[in-house]
């Protein structure tokens, strides 16, 4: 049985629901897509792109949904690259315990305007960059695995 790291750190007294998500490592001309969240309600954050798996949906398909909502990039799904929990709390206040499937995508086309989350920009860093500029260790861990890959 595959060990999961669960990171974050949860306050006390506060519960912290299971949420599937699904999250990517896109890569293009060396750079890897990050997303900078800016809720209305919430602090600024980094992640890669992703997010909540809905009833009857597949990792793989809530990744494509996702990434496309909010980055108009079309990607598939090509290896996964780790599981990783995270006691998170989202801007709306809401906490869950993320339970992410993270893959490695490839990105096969833009399509710009099929990004309908407004609070979500995309942009480019290095790898090395992304590490440090990720706002979650959960997301740090998966792009740490997919250095790791070569």
């Amino acid at each position: 049985m595959e060990t999961v790291p669960q990171f974050g750190s949860p306050q006390p007294g506060r519960a912290y629901p299971d949420r599937p998500v699904a999250f990517g490592v896109g890569v293009r001309d060396g750079l890897v897509a990050l997303v900078r969240v800016e809720p209305a309600d919430g602090p600024v954050r980094i992640d890669l792109p992703g997010g909540g798996i809905d009833p009857g949906e597949t990792p793989q398909a809530a990744l494509a949904r996702e990434f496309v909502e909010e980055t108009g990039l079309e990607v598939a799904a090509r290896a996964r690259l780790t599981l990783a929990d995270h006691y998170f709390v989202n801007g709306a206040a809401e906490a869950f315990n993320t339970r992410g499937v993270f893959f490695a995508v490839d990105i096969l086309a833009e399509h710009p305007d099929r990004k309908i989350e407004a609070d979500h920009t995309l942009f480019w860093r290095p790898p090395q960059a992304a590490l440090t500029l990720l706002s979650r260790e959960s997301h740090a861990w998966a792009l740490t695995c997919w250095l790791r890959r070569g």
